[in-house]
């Protein structure tokens, strides 16, 4: 199956590539997004990565300032309990 028509690839091979690095290392051959440094896989298609604003770490209060210290004084609480319990297991 030959095809009698010349193959123009000069476009593709001169369009910019993406920016990121592969696992071993290497750079990514695959063409930029255009407009953007980084092909579709890595970050360049519409739409993608985290919502604006960070909306991910709002979804339980798991790690609200609140509850970081909440459970630091517990642990805090905790580690002087442990504490007094050995000091009073000593003395015996």
């Amino acid at each position: 199956m030959s095809s009698s028509h010349a193959r123009n690839t000069a476009a593709m091979r001169a369009s910019p590539r993406c920016g990121a690095r592969t696992r071993d290392g290497g750079a990514c051959c695959a063409p930029a997004v255009h407009g953007k440094t980084r092909c579709r896989m890595h970050g360049g298609a519409a739409r993608c990565g985290a919502p604006r604003g960070n909306r991910n770490a709002r979804k339980d209060g798991r790690f609200s300032r609140d509850a970081v210290a909440e459970r630091r004084a517990v642990r805090a609480l905790l580690g002087e309990t442990w504490d007094l319990l050995r000091e009073l297991n000593s003395g015996e």
